[in-house]
């Protein structure tokens, strides 16, 4: 279990010598061997003692705080540091143009390859022939990103492909649960509601493996820096948005193991579409299984989990700024 997920509202966890306990109106619930944790993901009202605490902050283990639906309130950080050389060198590469906008395009040069690859295999397994436009046009975009010379051009370029690609969903998923295309703030339907969510989770395991590299998760080359937003996360991330997300997303929904029951509909055109406590679980335990499975990745020459991936990305592009490897090699799926 390295990722110790707690949902059941009023729950408290603790520490007992190395194993955590969690406990609700007196009485335990489940123990975990502490040394198997490696990040505590907590939503809504779930209490941690004074023990958990320290304990999580001397380990360095990563500590998620979110609302009971999902939204990111915050982490815990320790204050202790040992990265400062490759932090500063970070820096530097940003500072220079022509290295920032190759590691930036890089990340989307990963992305659109990756959701034409989704595209492409739908587009055979169901037979949808009204996919082969927006292929042409990732298509299009990843060719123009060979001569993308500046950060606006590559973000605009980026943005068009990804709103043809999102408009293509609809065509690919079986159920009619009023998906028209990308809906983020708020999610106004039960597929923007999934996709959202399950982009949290994303954050938080990318964000998990940029702190175990040592990379300042503020300091981005794609996505610009803003206060209290990790822009070297999302930029780590776009690359495995289609292949993690939103793969599971229809797959989830085709498969029907989510459907119009599992969401929480306002009563208000517009305002936020909720999952149901049972919809977080059900996609947690789905999600989890995706991050455990085994995929090839060259850097170790073998099968590693997707989990491992992320690390492995981060260490590759560490590698980049340190200048032992000359350009950033976004991870692709066929």
């Amino acid at each position: 279990m390295p990722i110790l997920y707690l949902l059941d509202q009023g729950s408290t966890l603790h520490k007992d010598g190395e194993v955590f306990t969690i406990t609700r109106e007196g009485k335990v619930v489940e123990k975990i061997p502490a040394i198997k944790v490696e990040q505590v993901v907590i939503f809504g009202n779930v209490n941690l003692t004074t023990p958990v605490i320290h304990y999580l902050l001397q380990q360095g283990i990563d500590c998620v705080f979110c609302s009971s639906y999902g939204k990111f309130h915050g982490r815990l950080m320790s204050t202790e540091s040992k990265f400062g050389l490759l932090r500063q060198r970070q820096m530097e590469t940003i500072l220079q143009p022509q290295k920032k906008i190759a590691i930036a395009t890089a990340f989307v040069y990963g992305k659109l390859h990756n959701q034409r690859t989704l595209l492409m295999r739908y587009r055979r397994e169901l037979d949808l022939p009204q996919l082969e436009k927006t292929i042409t046009e990732l298509d299009k975009a990843i060719e123009k990103l060979e001569t993308c010379a500046d950060h606006p051009v590559l973000q605009g370029l980026e943005g068009t492909a990804s709103a043809s690609y999102y408009r293509a969903f609809k065509d690919v998923l079986k159920q009619d649960l009023g998906f028209t295309t990308r809906v983020r703030r708020p999610p106004t339907d039960p597929v923007n509601s999934l996709l959202s969510f399950g982009y949290t989770l994303l954050v938080y395991a990318i964000q998990a493996a940029v702190n175990i590299v040592g990379l300042d998760p503020f300091l981005g080359f794609l996505h610009s820096a803003e206060p209290s937003r990790p822009s070297l996360v999302l930029d780590l991330m776009e690359e495995f948005r289609p292949i993690i997300v939103d793969s599971l997303v229809l797959w989830l929904i085709n498969s029907k193991v989510v459907t119009e029951a599992d969401f929480e509909r306002p009563k208000e055109e517009g305002k936020m579409v909720i999952l149901t406590q049972d919809a977080i679980k059900k996609f947690i335990h789905h999600y989890e299984q995706k991050l455990q499975s085994q995929i090839y990745h060259p850097r170790a020459h073998g099968q590693v989990s997707y989990r491992r991936c992320f690390e492995l990305q981060a260490r590759g592009l560490a590698q980049v700024i340190f200048g032992q490897e000359a350009n950033y090699k976004p991870f692709l799926v066929r």
